[in-house]
């Protein structure tokens, strides 16, 4: 998506037991003046409010400024209504936005069919 220059300085993954609460860092530009903090969920059930205040509290403690939480699943209208109230930014990717951001950027999907579609040429049978 164009952050941090490169893909290898772009970002890393950090999520691990012990973690913080921090799956993963991007570097918001070329020189990593700004840093954008990912927490990211596998689930099936919608995340609620409890795990994104655990995010939000994560990230006060980096003293960060963006965060980003991505799940599979869906978000709660409490936990929509909570990010959007809280200082640092919060952005939410769900299941749907996610499956969007990874056709549109061509990650982890590939072309399995491509279908042509032909119309007529006007200006071949233009008469002389």
């Amino acid at each position: 998506m164009g952050y941090g220059g490169s893909i290898k300085d772009a970002g890393q993954a950090i999520g691990q037991s012990g973690d913080e609460g921090i799956d993963g860092i991007i570097k918001e530009d070329k020189l990593g003046l700004d840093l954008i903090y990912i927490q990211a969920k596998r689930w099936e059930a919608s995340v609620g409010r409890p795990e994104l205040q655990k995010f939000v509290g994560a990230l006060h403690g980096k003293r960060a400024k963006k965060g980003v939480f991505i799940t599979t699943s869906s978000f709660s209208q409490q936990a929509i209504d909570y990010v959007s109230q809280v200082d640092p930014n919060v952005v939410l990717i769900d299941g749907e936005r996610l499956v969007d951001l990874m056709i549109d950027y061509n990650l982890g999907v590939s072309v399995s069919n491509t279908i042509e579609i032909k119309k007529i040429d006007s200006d071949y049978f233009v008469e002389e």
